[in-house]
Order: C-alpha cells, then structure tokens, then sequence
C-alpha cells in the first residue's frame, strides 16, 4: 500500500501529537473528535509547537504552514472514509475503544488498516471487535509525540505480516524507531517503566523520602532524565492507574497492585500537570 491519508482520533495530547508528526512527515491526515472545541484547541496545541521548532531552528516557516494544511479536523466519521490508515488514541478505557474501533470500522474501506495506540490494553481483544481484524495493530506512542523516538508495534494474535510491514515501515517514516511486542498487558516499556513508578508511589506513601527527594534520587543515582514522581505528573495519575489497573486484572499478580495513595489522589482530582497538581504542584 503506497500509503498517505491517514486518520487520528482524538484530539488529546497524544492525538494531537500523532497528527503534528504524520503531517510533517507529509501525510494527509483527519483528526477527529466530538467536540470542535477540542479540535480548535488541538491546531493551536499544534502551531504553538511547530513555533517552538521554528525558534529552534529545527523546522523552516513553509514547513509549518505546509504541514497545518495537511490537517483537516472533523467531528463527523464519515470523513474516515478514504483513509488508508486510522490511529485511534482515545482515553486508556476498553469500552470507549470498543465503540469507537467498530464506528471507524462501520466507515472505513475493509483494506484500511486500523491501530490503537493503547498502552496497555489487549490488541487481540481489541481487534476482534472489527471486521477482517487481521488490519489491525497497536502503534504505542510516547508522550510528548514529537520529541520522544520510539514507537511500540504490538501484534495480535490475528494481525497479518503485511499489516506489521506497513506500520513498521510508517514509523521509518515518521523518524521513529519501532522496536516489536508481543500481546500481553503493558508490552515492553510500561511493563517495566509503571511498576517502577509504581514502586516510588509506595516508598513516598510510606514516608521514607520527600517527592523532591526520590525524584532527584533516581535522576541523580540513576542517570534518569526526569524522576519517578515527576514523570507520573507526566503521564496523568488516571493514566497511570488504568495501566497498573489492566496490570493487575491481565496478570492475576498482587505485584501490579496500584498504590492506595495512587488511587486516593485520582479520586481526589488530583492527577498532575493537566490538573496543576499531582505529586508535584505546578503553576
């Protein structure tokens, strides 16, 4: 397939995100989504960031505008229609994806290859919810799109090899680097990354160090660019705890058991910098 209409939907941080790479990369792409106001705020999101790499010198001004026109926003599925490829990003909840992978399915062309950029959800379980669910793959983006380097190609059970070439071939394409994963909750980086953050939650929870402390603990005694605690604040504590959530249901392993300082602060609101606090208070 000499793919270059692609679909995005949602259009959140990861969204948004997706669509900015896919359309520098020179791809036409739709970012969908029921609220124009998430749309609207989305091409801003967008602009402000290709600015950021035009003072950086890193993009050319005719690149920025090159790539916004490459990106029409919709909010109605119908505009799927021709697209070769979606990449659904929606919130980490498995009834919310189960009904928008059948709305795009109901849509799309049966040769159009379908993905999630779930990071811990079940793929095989995902793609039985579309017909001919060997089109469709999990391509686990990080947050923030445009600067982090790899993407997670995970494979179903019934995911074909031309649809694994195509989405490998997409990250080259993108600049990214694409490492394989089989289908089993959290793949490769959040199986090892979230029990981790998981584990700093309890040692905080307990008292043992300040946030400060254990961030600059792991990033000073372990060479991490950003500590644990900060990172969570990255991710969003809700994030986080549906990861360690799907963990805990997927594996049947009291080890993936998320913090109760994790799930009091969720419920609390409090869920890091989109909230303005998390484990850190930001301004």
């Amino acid at each position: 397939m000499n793919l270059h209409t692609l679909g995005v939907i949602g259009a959140g941080t990861m969204g948004n995100g997706i669509a900015q790479v896919c359309a520098l990369a020179g791809f036409e792409v739709t970012l969908l989504d029921i609220s124009a106001g998430a749309l609207e705020k989305a091409l801003a999101t967008i602009g402000k960031n290709l600015d950021r790499q035009i003072v950086k010198q890193t993009l050319a001004e005719e690149q920025k505008h090159s790539a916004l026109a490459r990106i029409r926003t919709s909010t109605d599925y119908a505009s799927l229609a021709d697209a070769q490829l979606v990449i659904e990003a929606a919130t980490e909840n498995l009834d919310l994806k189960l009904r928008l992978l059948q709305q795009i399915a109901g849509v799309v062309g049966t040769d159009c290859v379908i993905a999630s950029n779930t990071s811990s959800l079940s793929i095989t379980q995902l793609a039985a919810s579309v017909n001919a669910p060997e089109r469709f793959i999990g391509l686990h983006f990080f947050n923030p799109v445009p600067m982090m380097g790899l993407i997670e190609v995970i494979r179903g059970l019934q995911t074909s090899d031309a649809t694994h070439a195509l989405a490998m071939d997409l990250a080259q394409r993108l600049g990214k680097t694409a490492i394989t994963a089989g289908n089993r909750p959290g793949f490769v980086v959040n199986r090892i990354l979230v029990p981790m953050i998981n584990e700093a939650i309890l040692v905080f929870q307990e008292g043992l160090a300040s946030a400060e402390d254990i961030d600059a603990g792991m990033r000073l005694g372990c060479n991490q660019p950003i500590g644990p605690l900060a990172l969570a604040d990255l991710i969003g504590l809700d994030t986080l705890l549906a990861i360690l959530e799907a963990f805990y249901d997927g594996f049947n392993d009291s080890k993936y058991r998320p913090a109760p300082l994790l799930k009091e602060m969720v419920a609390a609101g409090y869920l890091g910098r989109k909230t303005g606090r998390g484990f850190h208070v930001y301004g």
